[in-house]
């Protein structure tokens, strides 16, 4: 028998006082908007202060501001302007991101945006939520050319997308809804911002500056010791070998050992690793451990560096094996692992003290490359390391980082959470895709 398509045209969820109403209206975007239209074409020469520029990264970042000049801003919005209660599309590269535009002071973007200009055919916030639904996504995702270098949504494609909308009074319900969780979301991701900004201000007291041999801030018991030991890395650390295996090597369901990748270090592991805590691939079996030394191992208290990174910011990243659980771990590809000569560094504090801007001022000196950058261990071995010759100093400097660690992850947690439920909450709250059907 033929296979038809069954329209969903209603959501699972509806508001009592709407289960009786109709179903949804099927329009095309380019119905129901007096205009859609994508940002100039044109890089202007950017200014210190001016005209805000929009592009992308802000509607996904938030925080990468350009401005243009006030004479630049009126050319490229001699056609179409962007104003409050419109909606930002991002149609080139990072497809299908939205935002509402909720402030009055001029503005224009770039060819990477498209601007739905807001109707009073529906609710803005309404419509920027129904663009996030799985439905939505999932239309866009078959009309962009994701092939494309970068991908993107031609404008023609992006109007003649489909909209489902309820009666004016439903679509305020929705948006209202919505509206109140994306407030708690924006309140939590307030607050673990500022746990952050804490932490990155903590490193900054609590290690010292370039040129200094004592912190900013010490605790009171510690006030009259001694200053701080400053030597080379390469004095206190020594090199051991790493693998080179790539990810198709490498897989998360069996195995008996485990491999650090240089990626996992830049994306996900912690400061302070417990093997734990932590989701490791293993070696694949096929893969000789004949050739992997005894002492490549890793133990707690190494630093594993990622060497290479795209970016400044992110070259010579490291972590600290802070837990092993008896469980066999090596270093691979790209990274480098250091294993202290004598125990001069109490494990929990490594983690700490190479996140201090000191260090990471002069790994990021000492880095080399163009479009990647690379840290050798040779050029690590010459940075310089100030830490506290008394073991119980480094251990209240790692408590006092550590619990900080925790309320993040905790704010993190809760955050989370929330972000989940209102993804649930939206798969209930709009219709989902067509279903097949015999």
């Amino acid at each position: 028998m033929k296979q038809e398509k069954k329209r969903q045209l209603t959501p699972k969820l509806r508001f009592p006082e709407f289960r009786d109403a109709p179903e949804w209206e099927e329009k095309q975007l380019k119905d129901i908007s007096s205009s859609i239209f994508d940002g100039t074409h044109q890089t202007p020469t950017y200014t210190t202060e001016g005209v805000p520029f929009y592009s992308v990264e802000n509607i996904i970042s938030g925080n990468k501001n350009k401005f243009i000049s006030r004479d630049d801003y009126i050319v490229a919005t001699s056609k179409n302007k962007p104003e409050k209660g419109d909606i930002l599309f991002t149609r080139i590269g990072k497809i299908g991101y939205t935002q509402v535009v909720t402030w009055d002071h001029d503005f224009s973007v770039y060819v990477t945006l498209a601007v739905i200009k807001q109707s009073k055919s529906f609710d803005s916030y309404y419509l920027h939520c129904f663009m996030q639904s799985n439905r939505y996504q999932a239309e866009i995702r078959k009309k962009s050319l994701l092939n494309a270098v970068p991908p993107k949504i031609n404008m023609d494609s992006l109007r003649d997308t489909e909209i489902l909308l309820p009666e004016p009074s439903e679509q305020q319900r929705i948006a209202d809804c919505l509206a109140s969780l994306d407030e708690l979301i924006t309140a939590q991701n307030q607050k673990l911002d500022t746990l952050k900004d804490h932490k990155k201000g903590m490193l900054q007291q609590l290690f010292p500056a370039e040129g200094n041999t004592l912190p900013q801030l010490r605790f009171p018991e510690f006030q009259d010791t001694r200053d701080w030991e400053n030597e080379p890395l390469g004095v206190v650390y020594s090199f051991k070998v790493t693998n080179s295996l790539s990810r198709d090597k490498l897989n998360y369901k069996y195995g008996s050992v485990k491999n650090i990748h240089y990626g996992d270090i830049h994306t996900k592991f912690s400061t302070l690793f417990d093997i734990e805590n932590e989701i490791v691939p293993f070696i694949n079996p096929s893969e000789s451990l004949g050739k992997i030394k005894l002492e490549s191992y890793c133990i707690e208290g190494d630093m594993i560096f990622a060497d290479a990174s795209e970016d400044l910011e992110d070259v010579g990243k490291s972590i600290e094996i802070v837990h092993l659980n008896n469980e066999k771990l090596v270093s691979g590809l790209h990274t480098l692992l250091a294993r202290q000569k004598k125990k001069k560094i109490i494990v929990g504090f490594g983690g700490y003290l190479f996140k201090s801007n000191r260090i990471r001022t002069q790994i990021m000196k000492e880095a080399q490359g163009a479009k990647v950058l690379g840290i050798s261990a040779g050029r690590l071995s010459n940075i310089e390391i100030c830490f506290p010759s008394d073991k119980k100093e480094q251990q209240k400097i790692a408590d006092c980082l550590s619990s900080i660690d925790e309320l993040i992850a905790a704010q993190t947690q809760k955050r989370d959470v929330l972000n989940a439920y209102k993804k649930g909450l939206m798969q209930q709250l709009f219709p989902l895709a067509d279903e097949v059907w015999r």
